[in-house]
């Protein structure tokens, strides 16, 4: 299939691509180079626990941006703040407040280093997950962008036109780490509990990798 070719937004020039993880990433970092949009990726993503799990996705996204020499801003991780915004939100359900919260603080700190550094567009690779609201990950876009003159996020639909189907098959190839759960503690929990209720084994950071056979 031949892919669209994508153009920016608002007469923009240059991208900066928040970045939650590789496979997530990696279609919308192909379809990005393919119709040679100038852009660097930003990984801030401080509600990934724990840190070895946190590691393991950057380090990825990392591997991936060399191979094309894609720029990589490796931003704080900034776990504790993180907690501290999301106090009283531990048993809130996915896809709610708490993760609204989350995408808020994430593509703030997306816009602030975009209006900073000459970027003039932000987006995220959050939304080509079908496990994602992808209403929710635009609403917070457009609100941390409105927050920075001369900043737009692109709302554009990762998914569509074979996007999620090449998602899966750049990370088979690419062999990237396999996460199991969203990413943060509560996540991790909850994910957890499911597999409990359902007879499966609990998550074991580092083991599995698309591509191969299953440990």
């Amino acid at each position: 299939m031949e892919r669209e070719k994508l153009e920016l937004p608002e007469n923009g020039e240059k991208l900066l691509l928040h970045s939650c993880c590789a496979p997530c990433s990696g279609e919308v970092m192909e379809a990005i180079l393919a119709s040679a949009i100038d852009f660097s990726i930003f990984f801030y993503n401080p509600n990934i626990h724990p840190r070895r799990e946190y590691e393991l996705r950057k380090d990825e996204n990392i591997r991936f941006a060399e191979k094309y020499n894609i720029p990589f801003i490796d931003a704080d991780y900034d776990r504790d703040e993180w907690f501290k915004r999301a106090k009283g939100m531990e048993m809130e359900p996915e896809r709610g407040i708490r993760c609204t919260m989350c995408f808020d603080m994430r593509f703030e700190r997306t816009a602030l280093y975009a209006y900073e550094n000459g970027f003039n567009v932000i987006t995220s690779s959050l939304g080509i997950s079908r496990w994602k609201n992808m209403e929710q990950i635009n609403g917070s876009g457009v609100r941390a962008a409105a927050k920075y003159p001369g900043i737009t996020y692109w709302t554009y639909n990762w998914r569509k036109k074979g996007g999620s189907a090449r998602m899966l098959e750049i990370s088979k190839r690419e062999k990237f780490y396999m996460q199991e759960y969203c990413g943060c503690a509560f996540s991790l929990r909850d994910t957890n509990n499911w597999r409990a209720k359902k007879g499966r084994g609990r998550i074991r950071i580092g083991e599995k990798y698309y591509g191969e056979a299953d440990k």
